[in-house]
């Protein structure tokens, strides 16, 4: 093995670079055995020198106005070219998918630099005997390059404490939802969405994933109830704002759509009970090693996964281990993830969804961070109107309800503050309402005298 990341070539030093200014707990994990002269030339040297000095004083990476006070020193004007030159190249990896293979290399390189070290070391002391010293530096030579991060250093990381804080989130579209949410859900956060059968749960997803694509995201829907073509035409019909049913008719304007999308939608379809987390981990990973970013996840809906434990005798135990993985697993690939959830029959009735008419299991509940539920009465499915209930808001206030207004053509959820429908209209919602109540009767009713001749 040589001395030098030679072997691994120009590109892989650079993302080397790009991993110190980027990932603290690699730096840290790794300075003590990143030797400078393991690259290849100068101005690499220069970079990663400077990186650790300033890491030893301040406890972070150096940032660009910082390389660039330090480089304003060097009198060498070719030395300080190749310098900004390499510094330019590894900002512009700062978004590589192959940095964690990147970091697992370099880490694996050191080590073992450091235990042939400590082999070549232990001649001397092999002659004379020294058989503890000789233990000790092997020792200390495998357990080099270990996790040093102890956790968060309190007085240490105040400004990284302030940086943290700030969350990367993904809006839904719908403006109500997002400043209810502190401007969507995070990366490594948990969503639900809670509605009986048939309502529209898996359209609210669909909503939250075309919002995503019109931003320019990549979005990962899962489904496990419907095949991947049918789920593919309700995003059509959310996209372009066309009826499903003549959506075959207008192909064109839909592939016009489509082609604008500055966004990516891969939908995967797992038979009901045929996939688990670990599953769609593992989907997710193939994703990225093709070479794509994921921004979504979607799964409609999680009920429907099965459970990876030996001990799920009861259906209220599998899911809430399922939810359980599903919450770690969003923290684990720091992805926001979305799902929907089945609440009891009995919800149908109800004007408004709480918390106790979720199906089978509360540790749903508790280990969501965003929990919403949508019900529609059957006054809802002929006017098109429902209603929208935060059940749970870690970012901020919850048991809020918000009219909405249901396009049952073409699947588009439009969500409205609750004090900006004026009164005259909520009035006139409850009019149409009773009045397709009083039709229905009157309909049976004629039913029933017709039968009875």
């Amino acid at each position: 093995m040589s001395d030098k990341f030679t072997e691994f070539g120009y590109t892989f030093q650079i993302k080397i670079i790009t991993s110190l200014f980027k990932d603290r707990a690699f730096l840290q994990q790794i300075i003590d055995i990143l030797n400078e002269d393991y690259f290849e030339n100068e101005a690499n040297q220069y970079i990663v020198s400077t990186i650790k000095k300033y890491f030893m004083e301040y406890k972070s990476s150096p940032t660009a106005e910082v390389m660039k006070g330090e480089i304003s020193g060097i009198t060498d004007a070719s030395l300080r070219e190749s310098i900004v030159s390499n510094l330019k190249e590894a900002y512009k990896h700062l978004d590589a998918a192959d940095l964690d293979y990147i970091k697992e290399k370099t880490i694996d390189f050191c080590k073992n630099q450091e235990i042939k070290k400590a082999i070549l070391g232990s001649v001397e002391l092999l002659k004379i005997g020294k058989y503890d010293a000789i233990k000790t530096k092997i020792d200390s030579a495998m357990t080099a390059g270990g996790d040093r991060n102890i956790g968060h250093e309190y007085a240490e990381q105040v400004s990284e404490r302030y940086e943290l804080a700030v969350r990367n989130v993904l809006r839904t579209g719908w403006n109500e939802i997002d400043n209810l949410m502190d401007g969507g859900l995070g990366q490594g956060e948990l969503g639900v969405v809670v509605a009986p059968a048939g309502i529209g749960k898996s359209f609210l997803l669909v909503n939250i994933g075309a919002a995503a694509a019109k931003a320019g995201l990549n979005v990962l829907h899962y489904t496990l109830e419907l095949n991947e073509a049918y789920v593919g035409l309700r995003y059509d019909s959310v996209l372009t704002g066309i009826a499903n049913q003549d959506l075959k008719y207008n192909v064109d304007e839909v592939k016009k759509v489509v082609e604008d999308l500055s966004g990516n939608i891969t939908i995967k379809y797992y038979p009901t009970k045929g996939a688990t987390i670990n599953t769609i981990a593992s989907h997710i990973e193939k994703y990225k090693i093709l070479g794509k970013k994921p921004d979504l996840v979607l799964i409609d809906y999680a009920d429907l996964l099965r459970g990876t434990g030996l001990n799920n005798r009861e259906l209220r135990h599998e899911l809430g281990n399922i939810y359980e993985e599903m919450r770690g697993m969003a923290g684990e690939l720091d992805l926001p993830v979305w799902t929907a959830s089945q609440a009891n029959r009995s919800a149908l009735n109800e004007d408004v969804i709480q918390a106790d008419k979720i199906a089978e299991s509360y540790s749903k509940i508790m280990t969501a961070d965003f929990v919403m539920s949508l019900s529609r009465k059957i006054e809802d499915k002929a006017n098109g109107t429902g209603r929208i209930h935060v059940i749970k808001n870690r970012f901020g206030p919850d048991g809020i309800t918000y009219p909405s207004k249901i396009n049952t053509n073409n699947g588009n959820f439009e969500i409205f503050d609750q004090h900006s429908i004026q009164g005259k209209d909520l009035q006139q919602g409850m009019d149409d309402s009773e009045n397709t109540i009083r039709k229905m009767l009157k309909q049976k009713m004629e039913e029933l005298n017709t039968n009875q001749k």
